[in-house]
């Protein structure tokens, strides 16, 4: 799995129906479900705040949890859905899905880069520049790697690491159709600055020449011809 699997605690909640979920928000929880499995759905309740922190932490809908509710076993859900308030964008009801091992999610991987020391651009002094730290993924819920890495012992300055020379775990995917670029290695500041003082300051006698046709428009014509 991807590093720890976050913990999401909830409560199981006895009641059901529009009562009961109201009676939910009024004691600062948010009412939601968990279906799929091959079990039984669970109706539960989660704590507002903990749950709006989550949410804004981002990437809710593509992170894999550890569901805790007292008296069930543990077990990995994804949301799959966060029903809001209309006027207040607040969260109202959340639905979960249980995972089997061979349930396919999309969720966020980060990326682990190698090979440092042996990079020449490094060596040089370029810089090393995360574009995507984290690759969403497509993959079984059986076997998410806990991160994919990234070799730039070959890179010089100016290269750039892409997805498409990350070896991924077999059954795995990006969810982006195209090569896209995960890293890069920069030329240093100081260095960038010299080059576009050299490209700019180039003296005009190191111009080359360029030689006019003659009145008939031919390049180079004989005036005795």
């Amino acid at each position: 799995m991807a590093g720890e699997t976050p913990d999401i605690i909830a409560m199981e909640r006895t009641g059901t129906g529009k009562g009961a979920a109201r009676q939910a928000r009024r004691d600062m929880l948010v009412p939601g479900i968990v279906y799929g499995g091959g079990s039984d759905p669970l109706p539960i309740n989660l704590p507002y705040n903990e749950l709006v922190k989550k949410l804004k932490a981002g990437r809710f809908l593509s992170t894999l949890f550890n569901l805790k509710v007292e008296g069930q076993d543990d077990v990995r859900v994804i949301c799959r859905s966060v029903q809001r308030d209309v006027v207040k964008d607040l969260p109202t009801h959340v639905d979960f899905m249980r995972l089997r091992r061979t349930s396919r999610v999309s969720l966020y991987i980060p990326v682990t880069i190698t090979g440092e020391e042996e990079s020449p651009g490094l060596k040089e002094g370029g810089v090393l520049t995360m574009v995507r730290p984290e690759v969403e993924l497509r993959c079984t819920a059986g076997e998410i790697p806990e991160e994919i890495v990234g070799d730039i012992s070959g890179l010089g300055i100016g290269d750039t690491l892409t997805i498409s020379m990350i070896d991924l775990p077999q059954g795995t995917r990006p969810t982006i159709d195209r090569d896209f670029v995960i890293a890069n290695i920069q030329a240093p500041s100081g260095l960038a600055s010299q080059r576009d003082e050299d490209e700019d300051g180039v003296d005009a006698d190191e111009v080359p020449a360029i030689e006019m046709g003659g009145a008939d428009g031919e390049e180079g014509a004989d005036d005795n011809g």
